[in-house]
């Protein structure tokens, strides 16, 4: 075998050994396929109320019903975080669905059930809480 064979023999067989090696294995690349790329987003009271006002919203309270009974946001239906079920989340063509709870964490929880289930999900941060120090009214009843 001459030199240059010889050489051509030793970059390919380098080539095929080196992609190999950098490779990723199937099932990798089958989990990344199948990882949800749906997301979380968080909303602020002022563009809630924006979306409030233009009736742009669907509202899920992810509270306990006694804590939504004792006040929550008008037009809101009360989906509790224990015994959430992502599929009976509402959804309104041109309207926005979102969660919220007292401070945050129950609806951020409520959203990540949402994206593990393909769904996008968008919460309100700091919750009722933050909605009604900004000013904005509550409703009582059930």
């Amino acid at each position: 075998m001459s030199a240059r064979a010889s050489l051509v023999a030793g970059a390919a067989a380098l080539a095929l050994a080196t992609s190999a090696c950098s490779a990723r294995p199937a099932t990798d690349a089958a989990a990344e396929a199948a990882a949800p790329t749906a997301t979380i987003s968080t909303i602020d009271v002022a563009a809630l109320t924006d979306l409030v006002a233009r009736d742009k919203v669907v509202l899920v309270d992810v509270r306990t019903p006694g804590e939504f009974a004792e006040g929550h946001i008008a037009g809101a239906v009360n989906l509790p975080l224990q015994g959430f079920d992502p599929g009976s989340v509402p959804h309104e063509a041109g309207k926005q669905t979102i969660l919220y709870c007292r401070s945050g964490r129950r609806s951020e929880a409520g959203a990540e059930k949402m994206v593990a289930a393909g769904e996008a999900a968008t919460h309100l941060g700091g919750g009722i809480t933050a909605w009604q120090e900004a000013g904005e009214p509550v409703t009582s009843g059930g």
